[in-house]
């Protein structure tokens, strides 16, 4: 697991959302591939770019990530807010992938 952004903790995460994004975060790292409604692709930040959802009380986080042969990249952690992933976070994660890239 690379983090290149982001933290999954208290706060923002509740324990029961820190618990439920460690399980999918493990699962990822033994080679499980997730779909609805836990991760969906994430064609327009790269290839092999997921983001996985996390419903906690108060907030919908996501977990934008890409599935590398050798780990899973953490590129960015945020509270969605709106239905569609704003642009600027999406060209933040291209730019992060470009520099872990190279």
């Amino acid at each position: 697991m690379v983090w290149l952004h982001g933290e999954v903790r208290t706060p923002p995460f509740s324990l029961a959302a820190r618990v439920e994004a460690g399980y999918y975060l493990r699962m990822l790292q033994r080679g499980m591939s997730l779909s609805l409604p836990q991760s969906r692709p994430m064609p327009s930040v790269g290839v092999r770019c997921h983001e996985l959802r996390i419903i906690d009380k108060d907030s919908t986080w996501r977990i934008i990530y890409r599935i590398d042969e050798d780990a899973v990249i953490i590129l960015e952690v945020f509270a969605k807010k709106t239905r569609q992933t704003p642009k600027k976070l999406i060209d933040v994660c291209k730019n992060r992938i470009k520099e872990y890239d190279s």
